[in-house]
């Protein structure tokens, strides 16, 4: 077929049997290249010694147990199944309804709708296509169908049923018919127009995923090379003045002529790096907090290596938060100072500073928590991961790493807790749709993940997370010193984030009823990382704070006043009135405290994936 131009020439397209022909071709570069890639995992089984864990999470056990109890009450499971038939019923006559043209699309009213903020079928063929409709709807009434029996099961011990939960959560949302090729409009759309090529560029990324992974499927959640740490994120202006083997100190070039006198250490998670609060000017912490007229000092502690195997929890705080202190006094001549920590290093904070009420250490004379659990009986999402089970199995990994937990099994462990945003969203985007991810500077930090010395990991998972002895009265001895976190009497303020599913706020708050000091509590809108990072600027999600700590977080909450915008500006105004008069802007650095390199230092340059 010919047809003439705007210019007057004439230009040929293909005709249909040339295009059915393309795709076809296309489609067979496809099955050659899985072919390859199939060839090449068994080939690499075969080498390995066809060695598989068949069960790496060791959740048989929970799963052969829920089945024990559901097979003991055979009534309750035919009310259930009779209830999802009922359902069944009004979802397949909604659809022959709407099929012939008698009401909107699945009927006038859905028998399944997705939850706010499931991003899965925000595509206008969820609705207005009936097939792609019904398969929706079938997959949510199933899917939630199975998590609500699995749920109601009784008989199981508490960390079964919440293991038991979990793992079915992580089936159903790998099931999503999003997830594959034939069921998801979009994906079918996008293979019909390219004529298979978004599947050939995907499985492309598949494979450099896998090989970035060491034969291990190493999802790219961002484009990497759009962010350079030091050039365009973690670029405020500072010095490293102070390290040891675990971490380097850095010291923030002030901003104002004037400083208060009692500098600010912030203490951040090792689990990452610190400049999750130095993303970038709009949203950075550090930068914020440097305008506020404070001398901040960040810890970026070091991604350790097989030298560093043998580092304890107790290593963490002598050689971290004491070793830091002794480097705030060096460059400033202050020995008394403020501090934050947020998360895990939050975690570490409050036991040097029980270790410090132990010692009459009174050099921090205030403390600020980011999102931090001291308490772990309400301890979210991770606590599904610590039972003596998968403890033991974890425990052996490490003893096999050479005492060492690589970076990529605590992203995994992450990412599992927000499946849908943090694994299968980039399997449709990467693998189906052939498509690159985009620069996104949280994703890049969520991808530099970091190692865990083995000794501090398990002491911290067991003591802390499994048997909750460091919220029990000298319940952990550190430093040679029996710890209590009620000898702690100094002013503290606690931010936690209400959706918060690594450190659940009502888990947090338990805090305010363990510290002695003047404790202050807020509460900020949405999770674990938006919540925090969230500049005045942005003008979102707002907070909820209450001048009074009743026994429970329902009655504080139920008292509390909300608030617009970010909780920065009502945190400033308090960190002032601990931070003493204003004197001269200091310079990073003294002769006590010679600056090493420029920040963000050499440490946090180092990747768990470059190895």
């Amino acid at each position: 077929m010919t047809q003439n131009s705007g210019n007057g020439t004439s230009s040929s397209s293909p005709s249909p049997e040339d295009q059915v022909t393309e795709f076809s071709e296309n489609m067979v570069k496809v099955a050659e290249q899985c072919q390859h890639l199939v060839n090449d995992f068994l080939a690499q089984q075969a080498k390995d010694g066809g060695q598989v864990d068949t069960d790496p999470f060791k959740i048989g056990t929970a799963f052969m147990e829920l089945t024990t109890q559901m097979m003991a009450d055979p009534d309750k499971m035919a009310e259930a199944q009779m209830a999802l038939w009922q359902d069944y019923m009004s979802l397949w006559q909604n659809a022959a309804q709407g099929m012939l043209g008698q009401g909107a699309p699945g009927g006038s009213t859905p028998v399944a709708t997705p939850d706010k903020g499931d991003k899965r079928f925000r595509g206008d063929d969820w609705e207005s296509n009936q097939i792609f409709d019904f398969i929706k709807q079938s997959y949510l009434l199933t899917s939630r169908w199975v998590q609500n029996t699995v749920h109601d099961v009784d008989g199981l011990d508490d960390a079964t049923a919440r293991k038991v939960d979990f793992y079915t959560q992580q089936f159903t949302d790998a099931m999503a018919p999003t997830n594959f090729v034939a069921t998801n409009p979009d994906v079918l759309r996008e293979t019909i127009e390219s004529k298979g090529e978004n599947l050939v560029r995907g499985l492309s990324n598949m494979l450099d995923d896998l090989e970035r992974g060491k034969g291990k499927l190493a999802i790219k959640m961002t484009d990497e090379d759009a962010f350079t740490v030091g050039e365009n994120i973690a670029v405020s202006p500072g010095k490293i003045i102070w390290q040891s083997d675990l971490i380097q100190l850095i010291q923030y070039e002030p901003v104002t002529e004037q400083v208060h006198k009692r500098p600010l250490l912030i203490v951040p998670p090792w689990i990452n790096k610190f400049y999750i609060l130095d993303l970038k000017p709009q949203n950075s912490f550090i930068k914020w907090a440097v305008e506020q007229g404070l001398t901040v000092f960040v810890i970026s502690w070091v991604n350790p290596d097989l030298k560093l195997a043998e580092k304890t929890f107790e290593d963490y705080m002598f050689e971290g938060i004491y070793a830091a202190m002794d480097g705030v006094k060096a460059a400033s001549g202050e020995e008394e100072i403020n501090i934050i920590g947020y998360c895990l290093g939050g975690t570490l904070t409050g036991a040097t500073l029980a270790h410090m009420a132990a010692n009459d250490d009174e050099r921090i004379k205030s403390a600020t928590f980011f999102t931090t659990l001291i308490d772990f009986t309400v301890a979210g999402e991770l606590s599904v991961f610590i039972d003596d089970e998968q403890l033991e199995q974890l425990e052996q990994k490490m003893e096999d790493q050479g005492g060492i937990l690589d970076g990529a099994s605590m992203a995994t462990t992450f990412n599992m807790l927000r499946s849908n945003d943090l694994i299968w969203s980039f399997v449709v985007n990467n693998y189906l749709m052939g498509k690159d991810p985009f620069p996104f500077d949280l994703l890049y930090w969520n991808s530099d993940s970091t190692r865990m010395p083995a000794k501090m990991h398990s002491f911290y998972l067991r003591n802390m997370y499994q048997q909750n002895l460091l919220s029990q009265p000298c319940g952990i001895e550190l430093g040679g010193s029996a710890i209590d976190l009620r000898a702690v009497k100094i002013p503290v303020h606690i931010i936690s984030t209400k959706e918060d599913h690594i450190a659940p706020w009502k888990g947090t708050y338990v805090a305010t009823q363990i510290y002695s000091g003047e404790t202050t509590f807020t509460l900020a809108g949405s999770g674990h990382i938006a919540g925090i990072v969230n500049p005045p600027s942005a003008n979102k999600y707002g907070y909820w704070s209450n001048s009074e700590n009743p026994p429970e977080a329902d009655g504080w909450f139920d008292g509390a006043t909300q608030h617009e915008g970010s909780w920065w500006t009502q945190w400033g105004e308090w960190v002032a009135k601990q931070s003493g008069d204003m004197v001269q802007a200091r310079q990073p650095g003294s002769d006590a405290a010679p600056v090493i390199e420029a920040a963000p230092g050499s440490y946090v340059l180092v990747r768990s994936d470059s190895e």
